[in-house]
């Protein structure tokens, strides 16, 4: 007899029903004489029952073993009411077995699967097979199936087109390093794999199919990151003939209609806060809202003390000094505050400096820190009136380059507000949109904030005569301080894309050698367009409260881009080297 139900979707509804079930066997318990056997499956859990009188199938039950896979037939019945178990969708019911087949044994768990039992991540990777049995990695995954249906629904229903483009392409400066394919059937010459579809669903636009999306996979091979993936899903979506507002829109209610519909969530308002603001306010381009955390400039009121580790920074154009007010932080100990200092230190910051206040009635002598002395009694009460400060605050500071003291008391700011749980509700979402066009490359250029392809907010002209000002017509969604997705308004105008080529020092030559296709394209009426890709690990990872991204994708990658399952990446035959024209270098220690 086939399967008729699954195991997690019995009800009351079913009682003195017959059903076939068809699992794994969660645990085996033996209670005077009755063994009852918890049977799971991709649904859930439901007890099944085996009493002597149908004397096979208990002999079968009692040597069934953790993860024997079975085929049992049975009634289903109500539980007795002292046996109801709240805490299970059928604890209201079990199945009497009558019938038992084992299709096959199982050896010995690497691991047990209850969620109580804490394994190492290398072990998990190692079995991941047994990993997704557990009823945490199965709610993710079923989620994120759920959640890629609504998607494709939504979509479709707005009139986008799902359609596929390349995974072997031609590499292109999009960031990270490519993933490289090398060919056999061009000696010397290698495909790249996407780090996004950008290119292609730019075409798309050019080629009039007016709206595109497509869940596609991307490649990237970054640098060691704990919570980054060699490769990962997006999200992806372009349209023709829309400005900001229409794809930001669009995108906002899909994602809204996304928290309804699977966690019955009202994300409400999307604010927008200009990038500029968002770094001065939050120290991050992804600030988390749900913090009432705010940085607060003071740099005018440091400018003539004779204290070089604050004046030197507050009248340095580069630097910024930032004062942070924390809520009841006087509470905090010297160890934590210590601790702080650490954990900023990581950001580049050489200190963290503070002041508790205790009693700000008193003045200075209510306020505790050893760098009042160096500030001087006007200019700290000063500050305290700026940050209108109050008893049980505690303050710290940051004079440092602008990027050091944004990331490190951005970073400083969560923390903080995490430690203490100062969040004031449970979701922020929030748009972050006027980003720069560029930012300095570290050896005298610029490079783009986002891509190349990225239109400015400003004309040819005015990009040409001070590039370094200009503005983009990009956009990022972010919740809870992650960025869900970003994207922009693309160039759909040759001159433009030229300038910007030139900006960047991307040669005629070098431009007609990786662009000549999309800039032929630009000459044959490209119409405006603009898109956005989100992250549907992050999504998922945010929707399921998961701790990484990891743990809802089904075979992901360490930190160190290797599958421990599979033992990837692995080597290859000589054979298939000397077909590839791939000599490999010996290293040092094979010599």
């Amino acid at each position: 007899m086939k399967r008729t139900s699954y195991c997690g979707a019995l009800t009351a509804a079913d009682i003195g029903q017959t059903v076939t079930l068809n699992g794994w066997v969660d645990r085996r318990r033996d209670h005077g004489g009755v063994i009852f056997i918890d049977l799971r499956d991709r649904e859930g859990i439901v007890q099944v029952v085996f009493d002597p009188d149908a004397e096979h199938c208990f002999q079968l039950a009692d040597s069934c073993r953790s993860e024997y896979v079975l085929q049992v037939t049975g009634t289903v019945r109500a539980r007795s009411e002292a046996t109801v178990n709240a805490n299970m969708n059928t604890g209201a019911v079990e199945v009497y077995g009558t019938e038992l087949e084992i299709l096959n044994s199982a050896a010995t768990p690497p691991f047990q699967l209850d969620d109580h039992v804490q394994v190492g991540e290398e072990v998990r990777l190692r079995y991941r097979y047994m990993d997704l049995r557990r009823e945490e990695m199965q709610k993710g995954l079923r989620l994120r199936s759920a959640v890629t249906s609504t998607i494709r629904n939504f979509l479709h229903d707005s009139g986008f087109l799902d359609i596929e483009t390349p995974i072997m392409t031609r590499a292109t400066p999009e960031g990270a390093r490519d993933y490289l394919i090398p060919s056999r059937t061009h000696p010397g010459k290698f495909f790249a794999m996407p780090q996004s579809p950008q290119l292609f669903k730019q075409l798309l636009m050019v080629a009039g199919f007016d709206r595109y999306y497509q869940i596609a996979k991307c490649f990237r091979d970054e640098d060691l990151r704990a919570d980054r993936q060699p490769e990962f899903t997006q999200i992806d979506i372009e349209a023709s003939f829309i400005d900001e507002a229409d794809i930001m829109a669009l995108t906002q209610a899909m994602i809204s209609a996304i928290f309804k519909q699977h966690l019955d969530v009202e994300l409400g308002e999307f604010p927008s806060i200009t990038w500029r603001d968002a770094m001065h306010r939050y120290g991050s381009d992804k600030p988390d809202l749900r913090l009432p955390l705010e940085l607060v400039e003071i740099k005018d009121l440091l400018k003539d003390i004779d204290f070089k580790v604050f004046s030197g920074p507050a009248n340095d154009p580069a630097c910024r000094v930032t004062a942070l007010k924390v809520p009841g932080g006087a509470q905090l100990s010297r160890k934590q505050i210590d601790d702080y200092t650490k954990f900023v230190s990581i950001y580049g910051a050489k200190g963290l400096a503070w002041i508790k206040v205790n009693e700000l009635a008193a003045g200075v002598d209510g306020l505790q820190s050893p760098i009042i002395k160096f500030l001087g009694d006007q200019v700290t009460l000063d500050i305290m009136a700026r940050l209108q400060a109050q008893d049980g605050d505690i303050v710290f500071f940051g004079a440092d380059s602008f990027s050091v003291v944004s990331e490190a008391l951005g970073a400083l700011r969560c923390k903080v507000g995490a430690d203490l749980n100062l969040y004031s509700c449970d979701w922020a979402p929030l748009w972050v949109v006027d980003f720069p066009m560029f930012e300095a490359d570290g050896k005298g250029g610029l490079t783009p904030l986002h891509h190349p392809f990225t239109a400015p907010s400003c004309s040819v002209e005015e990009l040409k005569a001070d590039p370094a000002a200009a503005l983009s017509r990009a956009y990022d969604m972010v919740l809870n301080g992650v960025e869900l997705g970003g994207g922009s308004i693309r160039i759909h105008q040759p001159t433009m894309q030229a300038e910007v080529f030139e900006v960047l020092n991307i040669g005629a030559q070098e431009q007609r050698e990786k662009f000549g296709f999309l800039l032929d394209a630009l000459k044959y009426g490209a119409p405006p367009h603009g898109g956005l890709a989100f992250g549907l690990d992050r999504l998922i990872m945010l929707m399921t409260g998961a701790d990484s991204i990891r743990d809802v994708i089904a075979f992901p990658k360490t930190q160190s881009a290797a599958c421990l399952m599979t033992d990837a990446p692995g080597a290859v035959a000589n054979e298939q080297l000397r077909e590839l024209n791939i000599r490999l270098r010996q290293s040092a220690t094979e010599q």
